[in-house]
């Protein structure tokens, strides 16, 4: 089976019931996706799917052969970081850093979907009022944090949001 992660081609001989996270974590060494729960519930695992934000663990490798798969690898480099990447660091939004990948993925999709207007509740526009903490919060309710670095990640996700915005 072939695959497209981070912009590069793979290929790994994987059983049909091999999901996704373990096709990136155990075949292919791209541990920077983390196994919390592997049911779905912590969001560790949280990668890009096609620009959309999917739970990796709960997801078959074998579904995603033809899509355009993002890791937190693929997203930037030492030196390079992602805007998203940065303002963690900027912002301290992270403590042990276990759930950070998934936090950081999940942030950069969630964006994106609020500037693709998706639910259309909410204003495309990130400098709107209806874009506020509390919505960045529960769209960022599928990411779990046991070391309870949330008000970080808010304000790192506030900060990209508007520099977005502008």
């Amino acid at each position: 089976m072939y695959f497209t992660i981070n912009g590069a081609r793979y290929e790994a001989d994987v059983d049909i019931r091999t999901s996704l996270l373990d096709l990136l974590r155990e075949h292919l060494g791209l541990t920077g996706s983390k196994k919390g729960c592997d049911h779905g519930q912590c969001g560790a695992c949280t990668i890009l799917v096609n620009g959309r934000r999917i739970n990796a663990c709960l997801t078959l490798a074998v579904m995603h052969q033809d899509d355009a798969i993002t890791t937190i690898e693929g997203l930037g480099a030492i030196g390079d970081l992602h805007p998203m990447q940065a303002a963690f660091v900027r912002h301290d939004g992270y403590q042990c850093g276990y759930c950070t990948p998934g936090q950081i993925c999940s942030a950069v999709g969630m964006l994106d979907e609020v500037a693709k207007g998706w639910p259309s509740h909410v204003s495309a526009d990130l400098a709107h009022p209806a874009f506020n903490d509390d919505e960045i919060s529960e769209r960022m309710s599928g990411n779990l944090c046991r070391c309870s670095a949330y008000p970080n990640i808010v304000d790192a996700i506030r900060d990209v949001a508007r520099e977005t915005a502008a």
